[in-house]
């Protein structure tokens, strides 16, 4: 193989040296969008030479206006697996499953004039959203959109009206947010993957301050336990704890900095891009490698300190103090988060929002299953159990 090139890139090239005059040649009548977006290292920037080695090459999705489907998808699909070109920038076109590992595909060098098994996903909107009866051709998402919502964006020309609910914001992973409005669109003759990932950019102002009005009470009741572990000789229980804390707050960080936080691989990468990661690291590094839950509960307090003063900068709510304090008589120092969710809980203006159960938040912030997070069958559900709360 040729050295590593950001996949995004090799993406780009695959569009345009390759598909871009093909379409063109083959369908130079047909409406399209092409990019690379949805899950996967390369669609986030963070594939190294290392991804190359499964489910990585030059791929690409290609978009069809639904009515075209049935007329184009496996036509063009034929096109792509006789005509492609062997390779791009050096890299084979072809690909294969793992014996041991059906769905999982790594690049191969296809046979001279045989058909090329490519990575070019063809699709809709309505297909890759969850909205369609019928399957696109290649690997779908997993995620649904409600299908009313969907065609308001196909049919408008813009998205400022089109808004999702509280109860589907708040079932949608961050992390899914995040490949969807991540990579790049080559090309949109339709406009509705580009209407979509405009919509999806960051969430309505009411929801955000729910958000993190669920993410500081995380912190408020977990804190005081850092210290009550330790206090009874169980060091590995309050590493545990101050374990689950470096997560919430780094979770608040991506919170306070309108940054939806990748799937757990890139967590840690994507944070320290945060403006704020410089300031939070050395806290969290002491609670990590600290020898005593003294120390520990130290940098995680100061973390939380820097976080409260972050979020007074931004004027979310009346200014509140964020000092540290005794939690009642005992020996142990909080930040008491309560008082920043109460205060954000206050500022909420849309009553759809404040009708949301209080402080239990987005689908990530109380379930981190992976099978969970990607179960569209689960989020309708927990849709539907919120809006049943909400009457």
């Amino acid at each position: 193989m040729p050295d590593f090139i950001p996949g995004l890139t090799l993406s780009r090239r695959l569009f345009e040296e390759v598909v871009e005059s093909l379409m063109a040649r083959h369908a130079p009548d047909l409406t399209y969008a092409a990019g690379l977006f949805g899950a996967g290292s390369d669609v986030l920037g963070y594939d190294t030479a290392r991804s190359m080695d499964h489910d990585w090459g030059p791929r690409l999705i290609l978009m069809l206006n639904e009515a075209d489907w049935d007329e184009w998808s496996a036509r063009l699909d034929k096109l792509f697996r006789q005509s492609l070109l062997r390779s791009i920038a050096g890299f084979p076109t072809g690909t294969a499953e793992f014996e041991t590992e059906p769905g999982i595909r790594h690049m191969i060098h296809a046979d001279d004039g045989g058909p090329i098994d490519h990575l070019i996903k063809i699709t809709t909107v309505g297909r890759w959203f969850g909205g369609a009866a019928e399957p696109e051709i290649g690997a779908g998402a997993s995620i649904s959109l409600p299908d009313a919502w969907l065609a308001g964006i196909l049919s408008s020309t813009g998205v400022e009206s089109e808004v999702l609910d509280p109860a589907t914001w708040i079932t949608l992973p961050q992390e899914w947010l995040l490949e969807t409005i991540s990579g790049e669109v080559f090309r949109d003759d339709i406009g509705a993957i580009t209407n979509v990932r405009a919509a999806l950019t960051w969430y309505p102002d009411d929801v955000w301050r729910y958000l993190m009005a669920a993410q500081w009470m995380r912190i408020d009741q977990l804190e005081p336990f850092i210290g009550r572990t330790g206090e009874v000789g169980d060091d590995l229980g309050s590493q545990l704890v101050a374990m689950s804390l470096v997560r919430d707050v780094m979770r608040l960080a991506f919170l306070l900095e309108r940054r939806y936080a990748p799937y757990p691989k890139w967590f840690g990468t994507g944070f320290r891009r945060l403006q704020v990661a410089g300031l939070l690291t050395p806290h969290l590094d002491q609670a990590r490698f600290a020898t005593s839950w003294q120390e520990r509960e130290r940098g995680l307090v100061e973390a939380v300190v820097a976080l409260a003063k972050r979020h007074n900068e931004l004027k979310l709510t009346r200014w509140l103090d964020p000092a540290p304090h005794p939690f009642h008589d005992r020996p142990f120092t909080i930040s008491g988060g309560a008082r920043f969710s109460a205060a954000l809980l206050e500022t909420i203006r849309d009553p759809v929002v404040r009708a949301l159960p209080p402080n239990i938040g987005g689908i990530d912030q109380y379930i981190d299953s992976t099978d969970a997070l990607v179960n569209g069958a689960m989020h309708r559900a927990i849709r539907k159990w919120i809006g049943d709360s909400d009457s």
